[in-house]
C-alpha cells in the first residue's frame, strides 16, 4: 500500500503537533484531472467513514476513499524543499503519463 518517506513522516509529525491535531489522519483525495492524469490532494482529517481505507506508514495514519485505494497501491508520499517551493508530493508510478488525458498540448 502507500508508503511515507522518512523526511515526509518527520514533517507530517511536526505539522500534526504544530496544529494540535495528533488525532488526525492524512487524507488523500482526488483533486481533479490534469495533463498527467489524476491530481491528488492531501488534508488533515479526523472524520473517517466506513467506506474509507486506512493504512499506517511510519506511525502516520493515511486515509483514502476505497475508490482510489487501488490507484495508490504503490504510491509514495514525500516532502520536497527546493528553490521552487516546498511541500508534500505523491509519487505514483501507476499514474498515467503524457498529455493524452486532456486532449490538449502541455508544451
Amino acid at each position: 500500500m502507500i508508503e511515507i518517506t522518512d523526511v515526509a513522516a518527520t514533517e507530517l509529525k511536526a505539522l500534526l503537533e504544530a496544529e494540535d491535531k495528533q488525532d488526525h489522519a492524512l487524507r488523500i483525495f482526488v483533486a481533479g484531472m490534469g495533463c498527467s492524469g489524476i491530481q491528488y490532494g492531501m488534508a488533515l482529517d479526523n472524520e473517517i467513514s466506513d467506506e474509507d481505507i486506512t493504512v499506517e506508514s511510519k506511525e502516520i495514519k493515511v486515509v483514502m476513499g476505497s475508490d482510489i485505494s487501488e490507484q495508490l497501491d504503490k504510491a509514495t508520499i514525500d516532502y520536497i524543499d527546493t528553490e521552487g517551493g516546498k511541500g508534500f508530493i505523491i509519487d505514483n508510478p501507476a499514474a498515467a503519463s503524457g498529455c493524452s488525458s486532456c486532449g490538449g498540448s502541455c508544451h
